[in-house]
């Protein structure tokens, strides 16, 4: 079974005591990141989409322009 040491000032941290990986416990934080990462990808896709769409109406409009 592998022991961890509480990492000194930090609350979150805890040591690996037979690797001395250092392991974040800090959930509420973890979770923020994913949702940030989360968000970011549904905003590049929504910015994505509304370039298709702009490009669509730039191609309608010179179509209409051009009869």
């Amino acid at each position: 079974m592998t022991k961890l040491i509480k990492v000194k000032d930090h609350h979150h941290l805890y040591r690996d005591e037979d690797t001395g990986a250092i392991i974040n416990y800090d959930t509420l934080s973890y979770n923020q990141r994913i949702k940030k990462i989360e968000d970011q990808k549904t905003q590049k896709e929504e910015l994505d989409h509304m370039k298709r769409d702009i490009e669509e109406i730039k191609s309608l409009l010179k179509d209409f322009l051009n009869k």
